[in-house]
């Protein structure tokens, strides 16, 4: 938990406090009180630390929040929205493509690992061409 604190210490230290402060709703002093990792009765709680997250962009509290529980963040590209019927258009092809690979990997009767990675190659377009269509349909 320590480090967690020292994270969300630095990132309102190195963040303007003033403004910072003005954006989470609080008086300054009351924001690096809540933030001051050697502050035993420091009280960062989930909605500050999403402001503080919002506000400065600065991951360093979330990652070291997930480094406690043994896990890592990484940023990830989100899909870009498209026309919904293209978008449809290239999961219905994605997906095609997958069927056709696997059919033609198990004409032998089995699958090897050039077959194999053929397939999961199909399996990743398909999988993103969903998100795709995923991300237009939430904004048509």
């Amino acid at each position: 938990m320590q480090d967690f604190l020292r994270a969300c210490d630095t990132a309102v230290e190195e963040a303007n406090t003033k403004n910072l402060a003005t954006l989470m709703s609080m008086p300054p002093v009351s924001l690096l009180q809540r933030a001051n990792a050697n502050y035993d009765n420091a009280w960062f709680n989930v909605k500050h630390l999403y402001a503080l997250l919002l506000h400065t962009d600065d991951m360093r509290p979330l990652a070291a929040l997930a480094g406690e529980f043994g896990y890592s963040i990484m940023k990830t590209d989100q899909p870009k929205a498209i026309d919904i019927h293209d978008a449809l258009g290239r999961a219905t092809l994605e997906f095609a493509e997958v069927t056709v690979e696997t059919h033609a990997a198990m004409a032998d009767g089995r699958v090897d690992q050039v077959d194999r990675a053929r397939i999961l190659r199909e399996i990743d377009h398909a999988e993103s061409a969903l998100a795709q269509l995923k991300a237009s349909v939430k904004v048509a």
